[in-house]
């Protein structure tokens, strides 16, 4: 376990901190010592950063676009570009982006009301046990402000240990008992976790809202909450297009629970709000990192390929489409580049529309797009599928071409699947069997890929 020493208070000089003198962390970005340090203006540090960069040493990229793609509506996609240039990262087509976003100042604000708590005390929190290679749960010291906002995750569903330890700080008898029952093992406290917190979507601080009387210091939260982990974003460029810039393509998460509270995603928000390029102004900057990947293309450009995207699940096909499309000006053979897109409509949230056409016209893509509330009935890339089962058969079952997925798991992809295996049965005369076996004989050679998210 960890514990709490040092704990002292800093008068800190209205100044900007450089990051260049101390390891690059998520820690040495934001310098972490109270509201007057660099973690509230990362457009203002010009950071000498040391190579390589990874999930323990980000990179601070400069960020040249972040404009939105959606049209109409009140939904929000951006269309963000990461300048990589000075940070000798590389990435490949299908490759992710992973991005330290931190939690939302409002969130962090409360929680430090609910506990009664000072958030600008500087504090260390020390392994107990002396053999552990792990000194800290993270870089300290630092303030309750910017472990809250950087490095523990305050917008998740906390673990039934959680709630059993909270229940410790708890003086009302009745939301005691509730915090104890959820932690347990019983049928009865298994149930009301899956509704009260699963299902409800309550987070710590909405936990803490909910039961007044609970008020555990920050120092315990502080062990027993887990850390904020980095959000993985599909790269929708080539790599070979632009070597030097990532771009990815997020929707802006917003929902509302069961109990009326409005849920905002952690990295989405973050990039919306703090990650915008003003005229004028230096460019702001976000920590990343690239993760490897094995949605690939083919290594012959001339194997035929059906790429299934709907909504922001193109992302990956954009870099996919910008590769074939540069092996087919520089004059080489290109196999047939098939896509199926899906949106809502054409005037409101066709992702890259102008793009995806004029690949169309110059003889590198096969579009075919499902616009569902265009028509009375709504169509969706799977009755498109369905219709050209002999063009899938063509690809998969002829041609020994590559099928791709990206999107939505619950669903989308899962009715994918059924679909191709129907076409296999009948187009290829084989029993349901038979075709589970081609499946899995196509994902073993990398045929049939999928890159998807619940």
């Amino acid at each position: 376990m960890f514990i709490k020493v040092n704990t002292f208070r800093i008068k800190l000089p209205k100044m900007w901190y450089s990051v260049a003198s101390i390891p690059v962390t998520i820690l040495s970005i934001v310098l972490c010592l109270g509201r007057n340090c660099a973690a509230y203006k990362i457009t203002q540090i010009c950071p000498s950063q040391v190579r390589p960069f990874d999930v323990k040493n980000p990179y601070l990229a400069p960020i040249l676009v972040n404009r939105e793609l959606y049209k109409e509506g009140n939904r929000s996609c951006m269309h963000i570009e990461f300048d990589i240039s000075d940070s000798k990262l590389r990435y490949d087509t299908g490759d992710h982006l992973a991005l330290y976003a931190r939690n939302q100042s409002d969130s962090v604000a409360r929680l430090g009301k609910l506990t009664d708590a000072d958030l600008d005390q500087i504090i260390s929190l020390v392994n107990t046990d002396e053999d552990s290679s792990k000194k800290h749960p993270f870089p300290c010291p630092c303030s309750y402000r910017t472990a809250f906002s950087y490095y523990l995750d305050i917008t998740s569903n906390p673990r039934t240990h959680v709630l059993k330890e909270l229940a410790e700080y708890t003086t009302d008898l009745k939301e005691k008992e509730k915090l104890i029952l959820m932690s347990s093992t019983s049928a009865e406290g298994k149930a009301l976790y899956q509704s009260w917190i699963v299902n409800d979507n309550r987070n710590i601080v909405h936990i803490l809202e909910d039961l007044p009387s609970c008020k555990p210091p920050l120092d315990h939260l502080c062990e027993l909450l887990p850390r904020l982990q980095p959000r993985y974003y599909s790269i929708s460029s080539s790599s070979k297009l632009y070597p030097n810039v990532v771009h990815i393509t997020a929707v802006l998460v917003e929902y509302t629970t069961p109990t009326g509270r409005l849920n905002k995603g952690v990295a989405t928000n973050y990039l919306k709000i703090h990650c915008k390029p003003e005229p004028g102004q230096p460019l702001p900057r976000a920590p990343i990192f690239i993760r490897k990947s094995q949605f690939k293309l083919p290594t012959r450009p001339s194997v035929p390929i059906i790429m299934i995207g709907p909504g922001t699940g193109l992302a990956p096909f954009r870099g996919f489409i910008q590769e074939r499309d540069l092996a087919r000006s520089e004059g080489k053979g290109v196999g047939d580049t098939i896509l199926y897109f899906g949106c809502r409509r054409r005037d409101e949230d066709y992702l890259y529309g102008n793009e995806l056409e004029e690949y169309v016209k110059n003889g590198t893509l096969k579009l075919h797009v499902a616009f569902s509330r265009e028509t009375a009935k709504k169509v969706y890339v799977t009755h498109l599928l369905e219709q050209n089962a002999d063009e899938l058969w063509r690809v998969i079952g002829e041609t020994n071409g590559h099928l791709y997925v990206c999107g939505d798991a619950k669903n989308m992809a899962k009715d994918v699947h059924n679909i191709v295996s129907k076409v296999i049965q009948e187009k290829g005369n084989m029993t349901p069997e038979q075709a589970a076996a081609y499946l899995k004989k196509m994902e073993t050679q990398k045929r049939y890929s999928a890159d998807v998210w619940s």
